[in-house]
């Protein structure tokens, strides 16, 4: 890896010292295609982030959740035997 990055670092080196001096007209819609492309990088950018987000968020709620139904059960369980239902259980039972 860090001979990789040596490399690197010298062939741009060289090439900047090796380059030479160019007068050209760089037109104004370059610059916007330039800030058209950033700003498409940066909106993909923060949709993946979002959508990993989202993904981690309803992770953490469902082990969250099938903690509580664990909890539920052996709070069920020390009952003796009666079964006690709540509004969460049927709302639970509607989504699947």
């Amino acid at each position: 890896m860090k001979k990789i990055f040596w490399f690197n670092l010298n062939l741009v080196c060289c090439l900047m010292i090796a380059t030479e001096s160019c007068y050209a007209y760089i037109d104004p819609a370059t610059t916007s295609y330039v800030v058209q492309i950033v700003a498409g990088i940066v909106i993909a950018c923060g949709a993946t982030a979002g959508i990993f987000w989202n993904k981690f968020v309803r992770k953490v709620k469902k082990r969250k959740m099938d903690n509580i139904k664990e909890l539920k059960m052996e709070d069920s369980a020390s009952l003796d035997g009666k079964s006690v239902v709540t509004a969460e259980d049927l709302l639970d039972d509607e989504e699947v």
